[in-house]
């Protein structure tokens, strides 16, 4: 999670009309107003031209996918992550179906457009048709969304067999309070246009979808917003799991975080740019480990 110090909208205006981090122990208001370093916090990039914005979407999206191969989130040939292309928003990138998350470099992906046909991208050429009826759903539902991830990850698929909402019981939780949804059918892969956008309309607004009986879907406006509340919600769902046995077996039940802590805590670590910044570390790491060969 991101701590509380790194969300915007929580920070104090300084006295030349930027603003400062709440303060740290050990740290004088005078001493955070005079030193930059708190003053200042990374942004996503902002790009003039569409093209380079391009290249640097498809070298972020390809370090996702060394992201969910290195947490285990594979499974067989399941799982996507798309970008909306900035250059043509009607399209988007994603993997090739049957190429490892953990091989795959920013050369690889596929650029699909709107009929589900495959018009540029890397040498394998194979598009996964449920990836296609649920992200291209979602992306046309959502016109702010830039990115969308599902994978089959044990503890979000394991939780999303009881059918039900995620518990606000942890601070990490409260990311998803009133942010997310369960999307309450399953009639097998979705091969159907009718169930991608069945998955899209359920979502609504939300950032994250448990799939009954399927897995976990999560949305951002960046690539590392998706990302990050994907492994949050996955580490969310394995909580819970550990939670509810464990208070089971003594015959009792978890605490819940109320509604008015969890809605002030969201504030904290629940908007796009928390989601943004939360996954920076992730995406740091990933290209140290790689030597930025995801890149290429």
């Amino acid at each position: 999670m991101s701590p509380p110090s790194a969300i915007p909208e929580h920070v104090p205006s300084g006295t030349n009309g930027t603003k400062a981090v709440p303060l740290e122990p050990g740290l004088s208001a005078k001493s955070v107003l005079e030193d930059e370093r708190y003053s200042t916090f990374p942004k996503p990039p902002k790009f003039e031209d569409k093209h380079e914005e391009r290249k640097y979407l498809k070298v972020r999206l390809a370090a996702a996918f060394r992201i969910f191969g290195k947490y285990g989130y594979d499974e067989g040939v399941a799982g996507h992550i798309t970008v909306r292309d900035p250059v043509d928003p009607t399209t988007f990138w994603v993997n090739p179906f049957g190429v490892a998350f953990s091989l795959i470099k920013a050369s690889d992906l596929i650029q699909v457009n709107h009929a589900g046909m495959v018009i540029d991208g890397g040498p394998v050429r194979l598009l996964n048709k449920a990836a296609f009826m649920i992200h291209s759903a979602v992306h046309s539902a959502r016109p702010e969304v830039t990115c969308a991830a599902h994978s089959h990850s044990i503890h979000g698929r394991s939780f999303c067999a009881l059918g039900r909402p995620l518990d606000i019981i942890t601070q990490d939780s409260c990311a998803f309070f009133n942010d997310h949804v369960l999307y309450e059918s399953f009639n097998g892969i979705v091969i159907a246009e009718k169930g991608g956008k069945d998955i899209a309309k359920c979502l609504g607004s939300k950032k994250a979808a448990l799939l009954q009986n399927h897995g976990l879907l999560t949305v951002g406006e960046t690539i590392e917003a998706a990302v990050f509340w994907f492994v949050s919600l996955e580490k969310c769902c394995h909580a819970q799991l550990l939670a509810d046995a464990a208070a089971g077996g003594r015959g009792g039940v978890t605490a819940k975080i109320g509604d008015e802590e969890a809605a002030f805590t969201y504030k904290s670590i629940g908007t796009p740019f928390a989601g943004w910044f939360s996954a920076k570390p992730m995406f740091d790491v990933i290209h140290e480990e790689t030597k930025g060969n995801y890149a290429l």
